[in-house]
Formats: structure tokens, C-alpha cells, sequence
């Protein structure tokens, strides 16, 4: 990681001069002013703001760098790694990207300014690699969670999401669907890849017609997804069964079903990926892959501070863990009325 030395060097300035640019806590020309800011940039230096200080020291800050902060997955997922966090002796800096790359890319150069020592991150999706190559070149340890992006070697902690996927469709195949719709997640997010892989498979394993119709892809965030299950309820024959790639996706369309008086599971089925915890303790109703996140969180931190230590090995690491298939009230078994 490039230093204030570094910067002073390449400026033909002294370190005290690049400081004052920095803070600006004394005159500087112009000109000095922008050879210092120039070289600020072409060495990807962004400066300490809570110690502006000569040498690097150790922070004992980590960054959780995640997507949606309302989902419940990734609240569970935060606990997990703040109690990781903390029993190790470091603190934890949450940051919500929104989805959004742009956002994610903001909270990056906030977080090198700060010099975390270490970044557990959930990308926004593929777009997300030009911002963890500029930590890997700041040289910040950084371990993934949840989702992957091509072409990066790096240590995660991954759900095993074509397992889930096959899981959820085998209970619904088995229970007499033929005609199973999938709302799938963007194509430029890893999880939602795999679970329409998952999906494809099964329907290829059963023999089963793939229907490109009923394979419709939206956000995974949550929100009405009224234009989605329009274009399934515009079908001439329907669907007797959803398969949704997230909680809040199967949420939005169990919500349109309802509001054009279609029932779940009396007249669709519905199942997701990702329990919604909290959100329906009193009253659990989806069939779910239920991943647990609480030890995505966990298991993160500890690889993450494995690496800051370099404790961990030259390898780098993924650990899969594998979803829990929770049969509730969502779906049905619709075999005998097809007898």
C-alpha cells in the first residue's frame, strides 16, 4: 500500500508538504498543490483519516460490505460476523451497498481512507471485480460471502445454491408439479446463476418441458414485482408451481397472487431460497432452502482475520455450506387431483 513517502517521492515534494495538501492545515501554491494531488491519484493513495499518520498501523477494523441490510439473510449474516468480530478483538464497520456498484464502489475508497484492516464482502454482482482488485492492490485481505464474481482467486464463504435449488424442485416435482415457473435474479449475480441452473437441471433430469415463458428474471430486492407475475398469469395455461430465487422475490409474488385473488398453494404453490426468520416466527408459512447465515458471518471473520494475521494458508480458501429444505405451508401435493 502506498504511503505519504510514496507520495512526497513521486511529487518531488516533502512529506510535510503532501500533508498539508492533504489537511489543509498550510499554504501551498498551486501548482504544488496539483503535482501533489496527481500523484496522489496515479498511486491509488487515499489517506488515513483517523490517523493521518507517517507509518501504517494495525486498525483492528474490519468492513462488512453487503447488499441489502433489510433482507433477513443478511441481517442473521451480520450478527454472526460482528460476534465473530468481537471475540477476535476486532470492531466491525457495516456498510449497504444497495446493489448498487456505484454505491459499492463509494463505500471502497471510504473504507481504504480508513484503513480497515480487513473487508468481509457480498458483491453487487460481476461488476463488482474492478473494486476488490483496487483492494487487492491496496493490499486489504478481503474474504467474499454469499456470492462469487469471474475471474478472481480469492477466499469465500458460499451457499450451495444448484444444491438448494435441485432440493426445492425435486419436493415440488415430487409432490406432482409438472408446470413449475421460475423467477429468477439478475443474470450478472452468481447465486441467481446457479439457481436457475439448479432448476434447468432438475426439469432436464425428470425429463420435463423447459419452458422459456415461465423463466422470467428480476431484482432480488424487495418490491412489488407486478410486471414479473403479470407476464405468468398472462400464460394460456398457468403454472401450478413458482419457484422464486430469494425470500423477497417469492414475498412480491405471493403479494400480486393475492391481489388478482389467486390462493397459495390452494391454486399455486410457492418456494423460495432464504428463510425470513423474525419476519414470520409467529406464523411460518414458505417452503424454503434455508441457508445458515448466521455462520456465513462467523465463518467469514474468521478466514478474513486468518488472512490479516497470516495464520491462513497460501491456498486460498472456499468453504460451501449447504441449505436445510423446510417443507411448510406454501406448497401443496397436487397428485391426486391429477388423478
Amino acid at each position: 500500500m502506498p504511503t505519504i513517502l510514496d507520495v512526497a517521492r513521486k511529487a518531488n515534494v516533502s512529506a510535510m508538504t503532501v500533508s498539508r495538501v492533504i489537511n489543509g492545515s498550510g499554504p501551498v501554491n498551486e501548482e504544488t498543490r496539483r503535482r501533489v494531488e496527481q500523484a496522489m491519484k496515479e498511486l491509488d493513495y487515499y489517506p488515513n483519516s483517523n490517523a493521518r499518520s507517517l507509518v501504517k498501523k494495525e486498525t483492528r477494523l474490519l468492513s462488512l460490505l453487503i447488499t441489502d441490510i433489510t433482507n433477513p439473510f443478511y441481517t442473521t449474516l451480520a450478527r454472526g460476523a460482528e460476534d465473530a468480530a468481537k471475540r477476535l478483538g476486532y470492531r466491525l464497520i457495516f456498510c449497504n451497498s444497495d446493489e448498487d456498484p456505484a454505491k459499492e464502489k463509494e463505500y471502497i475508497e471510504m473504507l481504504l481512507s480508513t484503513q480497515v484492516d480487513g473487508v468481509l464482502f457480498a458483491p453487487s454482482g460481476d461488476d463488482s471485480l474492478k473494486n476488490l482488485r483496487l483492494l487487492r492492490k491496496q493490499g486489504i485481505p478481503f474474504v467474499l460471502i454469499d456470492r462469487e464474481v469471474p475471474n478472481l482467486e480469492c477466499d469465500k464463504v458460499l451457499g450451495d445454491s444448484m444444491l438448494g435449488a435441485h432440493k426445492l424442485m425435486e419436493h415440488l416435482i415430487e409432490n406432482g408439479h409438472r408446470r413449475i415457473a421460475c423467477i429468477t435474479g439478475p443474470k450478472h449475480i452468481s447465486t441467481a446463476r446457479d439457481r436457475l441452473q439448479g432448476y434447468l437441471a432438475t426439469l432436464k433430469l425428470h425429463d420435463l418441458e423447459i419452458d422459456p415463458s415461465m423463466i422470467i428474471e428480476t431484482e432480488y430486492t424487495l418490491g412489488s414485482h407486478q410486471e414479473v407475475m403479470q407476464k405468468l398469469l398472462e400464460l394460456q395455461t398457468l403454472p401450478t408451481a413458482i419457484f422464486a430465487a430469494n425470500n423477497f422475490v417469492a414475498l412480491g409474488a405471493i403479494k400480486e397472487l393475492r391481489k388478482h385473488g389467486w390462493k397459495v398453494p390452494e391454486d399455486i404453490s410457492v418456494v423460495c431460497f432464504d428463510d425470513l426468520d423474525l419476519l414470520q416466527d409467529l406464523d411460518p408459512f414458505l417452503t424454503v432452502a434455508k441457508q445458515p447465515s448466521y455462520d456465513f458471518g462467523v465463518f467469514g471473520v474468521q478466514m478474513l482475520v486468518e488472512r490479516i494475521l497470516g495464520t491462513a494458508t497460501s491456498n486460498f480458501r472456499t468453504i460451501v455450506l449447504p441449505p436445510e429444505i423446510i417443507i411448510r405451508r406454501s406448497s401443496r401435493n397436487i397428485n391426486a387431483a391429477l388423478e
